[in-house]
């Protein structure tokens, strides 16, 4: 795992086990390193690129020591990419025999948006949630692991940049988690830890935030904190930090995180040939 800066003391116990998370919008393997590459790179957006395929190695290099990551903005496999499915190249890249995949945009064949969870742990339940708003295409993904009585929850988002519509799903991830004592959110959330939507979801579920401001957009010169992964108060942060991979427009987060025993996630199901999902747009939440 890629060295983390410290968020708190690493605490040894043998009740307590850690966990590696990483959340990344990867732009569906465009490189971005300057604003004037939303101009000049856009054609990258619609049209192959024959340097994606190293965007995608080099994405690959930053996740596989992770243990569960939640991707953002990838492609489902549409022309610009030479239809080629990026959450399953990572996955079978970096060997994750896991992965969950979830479409919430698409234009014809030519760009695919999807979220994803690739994980080394094997779920024992995963639903996706298509989130109102204004504008369609922002989704969530839900996971159980381990014991079911008792799980970890992990759910992976990407709201919109309309704070009226990112006050509605940020309402319904609310109702999703609250009543759940070990949950992580994380993902693209658009806007920043002091935001009115996102201390109304802190407050009403108890989830916990960083305690320093961790930039992670733009990504060659960082300065707004809209990538996040919030845990519960019963999961002890350990590490937190963003990641120096200048490739998407955002940097990659990454947390380790200590989780209770009694959960039980390395057990049985901790190994396994890989898991595929169909990309089918969710249902939306009635």
């Amino acid at each position: 795992m890629p060295t983390l800066a410290l968020h708190s003391p690493l605490v040894s116990s043998t009740k307590r086990h850690p966990l590696r998370l990483l959340s990344y919008n990867i732009q569906a393997g465009v490189t971005t390193s300057r604003y004037h590459h939303y101009l000049t790179r856009s054609w990258k957006h619609i049209l192959p690129d024959v340097h994606r395929h190293k965007t995608m190695a080099s994405i690959a290099g930053v996740i596989s020591d992770f243990d569960i990551v939640g991707l953002q903005e990838a492609d489902v496999g549409s022309l610009r990419t030479g239809f080629v499915n990026q959450a399953e190249l990572l996955a079978e890249l970096c060997h994750f025999p896991h992965w969950h995949q979830q479409a919430t945009r698409r234009f014809a064949n030519i760009a695919q948006q999807s979220n994803a969870l690739l994980s080394r742990i094997q779920p024992n339940y995963v639903r996706s949630y298509r989130l109102p708003g204004l504008v369609p295409g922002r989704g969530a993904i839900l996971a159980h692991f381990g014991n079911p009585e008792n799980p970890l929850i992990v759910l992976i988002i990407h709201l919109a940049l309309g704070r009226r519509s990112r006050t509605q799903q940020l309402s319904l991830i609310s109702h999703l988690v609250h009543e759940h004592p070990y949950v992580v959110v994380m993902g693209d959330l658009n806007c920043q830890p002091h935001s009115p939507e996102l201390s109304a979801l802190l407050q009403k579920t108890g989830l916990k935030a960083p305690a320093t401001k961790i930039a992670t957009y733009p990504s060659w010169r960082p300065k707004r904190h809209i990538d996040h992964i919030l845990v519960s108060p019963s999961l002890e942060v350990t590490q937190v930090c963003a990641l120096e991979h200048t490739v998407s427009d955002h940097l990659p987060l990454a947390t380790e995180i200590l989780v209770p025993a009694e959960i039980g996630l390395w057990g049985d199901n901790a190994s396994g040939l890989p898991t595929k999902s169909n990309p089918e747009i969710s249902q939306k939440v009635a």
